[in-house]
């Protein structure tokens, strides 16, 4: 999970960001992008593409990886996915991810830095990177940046459950389970449903 880290250390970019998102799928709420800078690589929790962890793991790795890094997280709402539709708007919460991050780096570190974005993924950072399909299984950053996102959108999630308890949302986190399309059918959608994804929907 070192390998690209490794690789970019010897040509002198030591400082290794790490970026991923969850929730591009999910009918209902946000979707969220982390960056992680990690500054310390041992960990005595597994850390791994977070849809290979428990809930339980993800969230023993997220205190853990906030505790060892420099770390942004953003999220983009639903309204503006319908807006400027979803590719967009992950594309928007990972540059502003970095970019919160960066803000956090002195100007000297800059010129060390490069980022590693999962997905094939083309952003305007102006800083050199390299996005690896299935990062999140490849590079420990990456995997970070995966369970902080993953984690995030979990927990707001589940705050919304609270708010809108007949749709579910704490049990599938906005995802179209049978459940959730049950519950849309009974009680049409809420604020925080994606309205061009359910536009889709209607269409299957």
């Amino acid at each position: 999970m070192l390998r690209y880290e490794k690789k970019l250390k010897n040509r002198g970019f030591d400082l290794v960001i790490g970026v991923d998102e969850a929730g591009r799928g999910p009918l209902a709420g946000p979707v969220v992008a982390a960056a992680v800078l990690l500054r310390d690589f041992s960990f005595s929790n597994r850390v791994d593409d977070s849809k290979k962890l428990s809930g339980i793991r993800r969230k023993e790795a997220f205190l853990e990886i906030k505790q060892k890094s420099q770390y942004a997280i953003v999220s983009v709402s639903p309204k503006q996915i319908d807006t400027i539709n979803i590719l967009q708007a992950t594309i928007v919460a990972m540059q502003k991810a970095v970019s919160k991050l960066i803000k956090q780096l002195a100007p000297q570190e800059l010129k060390r830095v490069f980022v590693l974005i999962d997905g094939n993924m083309r952003l305007k950072l102006g800083l050199p990177y390299q996005s690896i399909i299935k990062g999140d299984g490849k590079s420990l950053s990456i995997a970070s940046a995966s369970i902080l996102a993953k984690v995030r959108r979990d927990q707001i999630m589940d705050a919304y459950h609270k708010t809108y308890p007949q749709y579910g949302f704490i049990r599938h986190k906005g995802y179209a389970t049978q459940m959730h399309r049950d519950s849309l059918k009974k009680y049409g959608p809420s604020v925080i449903h994606r309205k061009s994804f359910l536009r889709c929907l209607e269409k299957t």
